[in-house]
């Protein structure tokens, strides 16, 4: 057991470099945290503390920074993304103009990107249908039908 002892800080290498690798292909600071544990393992055991310690250092220390340090860092990383709208996601809310007479059951627009949809009336409207030409807003997507309700006229 003496030899585990004296050569324990190969093994801390080893761990290291494997979670520090991982760690570049996930970056969830999951193995990061790891890397950071078994680091203290391995400081620990430069000081001659035996093995079964040098792993609980290491456990204890890598829990701690997994529930104290990797949020924050996770925070850090992901603040400041793309927060432009896509797909479905950025239809909602789009103007259109009415291709085909728009009733309850069916219909067509033309969305402001250019996009030819089947739509329907929305149930919150108590429109009965909106004809050729009128404006319309998506107020929701239903598989590959756009929900729609009639723009409202301005009084001029």
């Amino acid at each position: 057991m003496d030899v585990l002892t004296q050569y324990a800080w190969i093994a801390w290498l080893v761990l290291i470099l494997v979670f520090a690798t991982i760690e570049i292909f996930t970056l969830e600071m999951t193995f990061l945290m790891l890397a950071l544990g078994s680091v203290a393992g391995l400081v620990s055991g430069l000081f001659g503390i035996p093995w079964y310690v040098q792993f609980g250092i290491a456990a204890v220390v890598a829990v701690a920074l997994i529930l104290a340090l990797r949020p924050a860092l996770l925070r850090r990383l992901r603040r400041g993304g793309d927060t432009a709208l896509s797909n479905i996601d950025a239809l909602i809310g789009a103007d259109g103009q009415v291709l085909r007479t728009i009733t309850s059951v069916g219909g067509q627009v033309r969305l402001q990107n250019g996009d030819i949809w089947t739509a329907r009336l929305s149930p919150i409207t108590d429109q009965t249908d909106v004809p050729v030409g009128e404006k319309i807003l998506v107020t929701g997507i239903d598989g590959a039908t756009a929900v729609v309700v009639p723009v409202e006229r301005s009084a001029q």
